[in-house]
């Protein structure tokens, strides 16, 4: 083994091993390896008990230079998982700097989760210290929300300490809690908020051959959806809201964010998502929307496509894969409002399956599909 190491004591019961003299550090070599050995497996059984002892890891020593921090998850009766992030080490229960958050995150969320914390003045840098990698402690936290929402069979989990520095993130110790054999796989508890359904990304090509990716709407669609809107004509928006809506109302930030940031289990927005090759950067096409309607199990649908993009297929295609999320998701029926001059929308609504009944009182033709 290269040296210096540190002996860290291996136990299933003991959370904190410092408590218990379980922890020594800057062993240089064999023979301090053996007293550190016999040190710690006597010191547990003296405080916590010859049950508790179950041998040690060896692990190589870093220079405690940087921020220690945890990361953590821990189940709540009405939430299910919820996310931890703070300054962590041995102190953690005493300072108790932290935040919690919902699992998933994003970069974003991610980011604003640690900014409520007081340690985060620290990871930017003070004193002379070299900021930590921001960027790479946010894909951290998002990973690490993503396995405690892929894992339901994770009780507890927390890194504690996870040392971050300017050139590194490294966990120095963990400790994950699983659920009993007695727990059922489908009783197991689910995220408060839905992850992103990835079920529902495939890919489709348009009428001209232009290949397009159809998925859900995520958070940071926001400044493609900015630009999608500065696509649409005064028609399509007439049509798509039934009146004119001008493009600072349609691409306000309070808006667009309740439309790019979802619950997923009460609606479904699926967008036409293309790299441009000549750019190389992605817009949207098109985007159709599923919401459930209040006190039914039904939903309304609908479906906005860019001027340059239209009378290929896309509007069909987006209609099409939201009636499919509709079975998907036990829906009974699905239903529609459209302008009356609107007949290009009602064409297809029908080829799909709805049955239409124009309305006179509202001046509209309401489109209904039983599922």
């Amino acid at each position: 083994m290269g040296y210096p190491v540190v002996l860290k004591l291996l136990s299933q019961t003991i959370t904190h091993k410092t408590d218990v003299g379980g922890v020594r550090l800057n062993l240089n070599d064999e023979a301090s390896v053996r007293i550190a050995y016999r040190a710690i497996e006597a010191s547990v059984r003296e405080k916590a008990g010859p049950g508790h002892f179950q041998g040690v890891t060896v692990q190589p020593m870093v220079k405690p230079e940087g921020c220690e921090i945890i990361i953590g998850s821990s189940l709540d009766p009405q939430f299910g998982p919820v996310l931890l992030f703070g300054a962590g080490g041995q102190l953690v229960e005493v300072f108790k700097d932290r935040a919690l958050a919902l699992p998933p995150l994003n970069t974003t969320l991610a980011r604003r989760m640690m900014e409520q914390t007081r340690i985060f003045t620290a990871l930017q840098g003070v004193r002379g210290r070299k900021p930590v990698d921001l960027a790479a402690l946010e894909r951290l936290l998002a990973r690490f929300s993503q396995l405690v929402v892929d894992e339901r069979w994770i009780q507890e989990i927390d890194i504690n300490p996870l040392l971050a520095s300017a050139d590194l993130l490294v966990a120095l110790d963990a400790r994950v809690v699983v659920q009993g054999p007695e727990i059922r796989k489908e009783d197991l508890p689910k995220p408060a908020i839905r992850p992103y359904p990835t079920k529902y990304v495939r890919p489709w090509t348009m009428k001209n051959g232009e290949p397009v990716t159809i998925r859900p709407i995520r958070p940071e669609d926001e400044p493609l959806m900015v630009r999608f809107h500065e696509t649409l004509s005064e028609r399509s928006v007439y049509f798509r809201y039934f009146h004119m809506v001008n493009l600072s109302q349609r691409v306000a930030h309070e808006r667009l964010i309740r439309i790019c940031f979802i619950d997923y289990n009460r609606q479904m927005a699926l967008v036409a998502d293309r790299k441009n090759p000549a750019t190389g950067e992605h817009e949207i096409l098109g985007v159709g929307r599923l919401t459930r309607l209040h006190g039914v199990n039904a939903a309304e649908c609908a479906a906005l496509v860019s001027d340059q993009w239209q009378s290929q297929g896309l509007g069909t295609e987006l209609l099409q894969r939201l009636i499919d999320v509709a079975r998907d998701e036990k829906l009974d029926r699905l239903t529609a409002d459209i302008l009356s001059e609107n007949r290009v929308i009602q064409r297809v609504c029908e080829k799909l399956g709805f049955r239409l009944r124009y309305s006179p009182e509202d001046d509209v033709v309401k489109a209904e599909l039983a599922l």
